[in-house]
């Protein structure tokens, strides 16, 4: 047991760690915001940004990772790969946010779900699903490169999807939804599937039924979880254009939620390649190792699970707008 010395020296030592965590923030916030000043003043593309902007940006991602890390959402290098995620993001675009925060909360309570049934099939299963610092970024990478990218072009603020108008601005917004819904539709599916599920998994490629928790395995349950993931990070999107632009563009909710369905059928695809599976007799659970216990059912050793989270986000992020150009309502 500690003393009480020692726990009032442990909640003082966490209490000067939170306020040089907010010092550096701020101190590197504003040497941003003088930077965007400057550069403004030669080129036209990169704009400058108001102060309410800037402390929104950097206070309620702060707020949100604090309450996550206390929440055991997050582990102390992943809260501060999600407070720089979401501190782009935001200053980027208020939309942006609305959508990563949509993803954020719901993928949060649902992998605290069902944890009980979710022990029985998963090897590495977590309590409280912890994320750390690489699985935020091969979740949050590719929407915060998106989000560096559509402020240099367009610079911070909210502008509605129109190919017409603003060509590149409509075709980063839509990548950047496209690759959380993606994280979305794949969380959504792996959380909800093993719990609800009644029926075995098949395999994507071949359709053979496997155990439950091999990578590539999908049933009807986690599909239609995965669209219902991607859909609400539609809404959010479309909620905060509609609250900001007045502009309802309802062609956003459905393509977040198509998004979420391709994007997690492509993980799965993508999984059933190049992740192991095999069974551990051992444990009786799959596991993504190879062992002498151990018998294969798909997949070779080549990625892991974030790597596969990476690309598919990043395929969907690269060829999703080129199809929803087609069909963009003009």
């Amino acid at each position: 047991m500690d003393t009480e010395d020692e726990v009032v020296m442990k909640e003082y030592l966490n209490m000067m760690a939170d306020i040089l965590v907010l010092v550096v923030t701020l101190a590197l916030s504003l040497f941003f915001w003088v930077v965007s000043l400057s550069v403004s003043s030669y080129y036209g593309t990169l704009q400058p940004v108001s102060p309410w902007r800037w402390l929104f940006s950097i206070l309620v991602p702060l707020v949100l990772t604090a309450r996550a890390l206390k929440r055991r959402s997050l582990d102390w290098s992943g809260a501060l790969a999600a407070l720089l995620v979401g501190f782009v993001m935001t200053m980027a675009s208020y939309s942006f946010f609305a959508a990563l925060l949509a993803f954020f909360i719901t993928s949060s309570r649902l992998t605290r779900w069902g944890g009980a049934q979710k022990k029985k099939i998963d090897a590495e299963y977590k309590e409280g699903g912890q994320r750390n610092w690489v699985q935020v970024f091969c979740n949050g990478g590719v929407p915060t490169e998106l989000a560096l990218l559509y402020m240099i072009e367009v610079g911070p603020g909210e502008t509605p999807v129109d190919f017409g108008g603003q060509y590149s601005a409509s075709w980063l917004s839509l990548s950047l939804l496209g690759a959380l819904a993606c994280s979305a539709g794949d969380t959504w599916a792996s959380e909800v599937g093993p719990v609800l599920s009644q029926s075995q998994p098949r395999l994507i490629t071949s359709w053979k039924e496997v155990p439950a928790g091999t990578n590539g395995g999908v049933t009807p349950v986690g599909l239609v979880a995965s669209f219902l993931g991607g859909l609400v990070v539609g809404v959010a999107y479309f909620a905060s254009q509609l609250l900001l632009l007045w502009d309802p563009q309802w062609p956003l909710v459905v393509y977040g939620g198509v998004a979420g369905l391709l994007g997690s059928m492509l993980d799965s695809f993508l999984g059933a390649h190049l992740q192991y599976s095999g069974f551990d007799s051992s444990i009786g659970k799959v596991v993504s190792y190879q062992s002498a216990t151990t018998q294969r059912i798909c997949g070779k050793p080549v990625l892991d699970n974030n790597a596969v989270n990476l690309f598919s986000s990043l395929l969907v992020a690269l060829v999703l707008p080129g199809l929803a150009w087609g069909a963009w309502p003009r």
